[in-house]
């Protein structure tokens, strides 16, 4: 390197303001960000900039320059992960989109709990010491008719809990047929391992008799339990064991009877128009001392797993250390407290209860609204593209009624070259708009099933198609 050049590198080194120089005159930056945060970035920076000045580079080291490079990278360090994305894959409970919607009351009943102290765990009778429960408890034995009830952070949670207090270091005999895997690959039979019980397979995975499980019973058997299999459904030559059966089979062996109803529901859906999915209240009455299933699910709350049934049971749960583990916090509480509450009003459950609604929606609807924003979205897109209203079959989700579908409508965009990359190129862009949105890929298309686009985001979707470069 010539004398000349390593005088210039020096030049630009000493060109560079100090730190302090940089915060002295960056009182605005430093009002918003705070000393600590400022001056990290600004360090970052400087750094940077030396290292491009060392490969004989000549960038811009002014302070504006450097205002603005410390203001992007404090922006970015500080947006949001988790943001609200438009979910028109067709899948209303879609795990990976965060499943069910709150409605307006539970939203309002988190933001009240949240931003001042509240009665928790305290009784405003008494004045003494309260159960955090008893706010949801009495509505879900309402809802249930259960004689007492518990609630957990998840489905899987709940499982775990009445194992490791029911059986822990006895059996539990389960159906090889019931032995499922739910999100994110956790397993029934790692669930149970956890638990501290021991997992008896009985029967084979397409046919269980109730001869499998009365052999399978032994001085070590903790309890029965039959697993609700709502994410898959075995068909053809099959038998499975009612539960009016194994309750009897449990009575007489005065074992408990749990049936784990995953995704469980509150109400009849045949009468809203939807396939027939067994709900807690019809899980008790067939026998079962103890029903487990999720919040967020087909009951259209906040993430909770719910335990409801015999009294002494739920007792011995609720006394169990883990218990204390996998409790919910005061927002989550208020969140089902509301849900479970819209329940009370039947007639006009699916107007105010997000999930319903979006479940019930009529594909003549769904239809309407895609060809009112087609000519839109078709002005949006380049050429390349076109698009149609078509026909589809949006899913439940989360593991409901896997194999039934509800007819939908979609707007349907199709590359004209037919070439696959056209069609990630398109997705990545709807991904990336301000308000990302989620669509599905099949068969040589983007689809854009609409039966989850609510009203105002209808409104963003539209707004923000400006933004759709592709």
């Amino acid at each position: 390197m010539s004398d000349s050049v390593t005088t210039s590198i020096v030049r630009r080194y000493r060109d560079l303001s100090s730190i302090d120089a940089l915060l002295q005159q960056m009182s605005s930056e430093l009002e918003r960000w705070g000393h600590t945060q400022l001056t990290d970035t600004l360090r970052e920076i400087t750094s940077e900039l030396r290292a491009e000045i060392s490969l004989g580079h000549k960038p811009d080291t002014s302070i504006e320059t450097i205002r603005l490079r410390a203001e992007q990278k404090l922006a970015a360090r500080h947006e949001a992960s988790l943001v609200n994305v438009i979910n028109l894959t067709g899948t209303v409970l879609h795990t990976n989109l965060g499943r069910a919607n709150l409605p307006a009351e539970a939203l309002d009943a988190i933001s009240a709990v949240a931003r001042s102290a509240s009665n928790l765990e305290f009784d405003l009778t008494s004045g003494k010491r309260g159960d955090r429960e008893s706010h949801v408890e009495a509505l879900i034995c309402e809802m249930t008719g259960a004689e007492a009830a518990t609630a957990v952070n998840n489905n899987a949670a709940a499982v775990l809990l009445v194992l490791n207090t029911l059986a822990m270091n006895r059996e539990v005999p389960v159906s090889r047929g019931e032995l499922v895997e739910i999100g994110g690959s956790f397993r029934i039979p790692e669930v149970m391992s956890r638990s501290g019980c021991t997992l008896v397979e009985i029967g084979a995975t397409n046919r269980t008799h109730l001869k499998d499980y009365r052999n399978a019973i032994n001085p070590h058997t903790a309890l029965l339990m039959k697993v609700h299999t709502s994410n898959y459904r075995v068909e053809g030559f099959t038998a499975s064991v009612s539960e009016p059966e194994l309750a009897a089979l449990a009575s007489e062996h005065r074992l408990p009877f749990v049936i784990d109803l995953g995704s469980g529901n509150l109400v009849d859906f045949t009468t809203l128009g939807l396939p027939h999915e067994p709900t807690a209240a019809e899980a008790l009455a067939s026998g079962a001392d103890l029903v487990t299933f999720s919040g967020d699910k087909l009951l259209g709350g906040p993430q909770a797993g719910l335990v409801a049934g015999r009294a002494d049971l739920v007792e011995a749960i609720k006394k169990n250390p883990l218990k204390r583990a996998l409790r919910l916090d005061k927002m989550t509480l208020a969140a089902l407290a509301e849900v479970l509450k819209l329940y009370r009003d039947p007639q006009q459950l699916t107007r105010r209860l997000p999930t319903l609604r979006l479940l019930t929606r009529k594909q003549s609807e769904i239809r309407e609204q895609a060809e009112s924003m087609l000519p839109a979205l078709q002005g949006a897109l380049t050429p390349r593209f076109t698009v149609s209203v078509a026909d589809c079959h949006s899913q439940i989700g989360s593991g409901s009624l896997p194999v039934e579908t509800i007819a939908s409508a979609a707007l349907k965009i199709t590359p004209v070259s037919a070439q696959d990359s056209e069609l990630r190129e398109l997705a990545e862009h709807l991904r990336r708009l301000p308000l990302p949105v989620i669509g599905r890929m099949h068969k040589n298309a983007v689809w854009l099933d609409l039966r989850c686009l609510e009203p105002e985001q209808q409104q963003a979707f539209s707004a923000q198609l400006g933004s759709l470069q592709v």
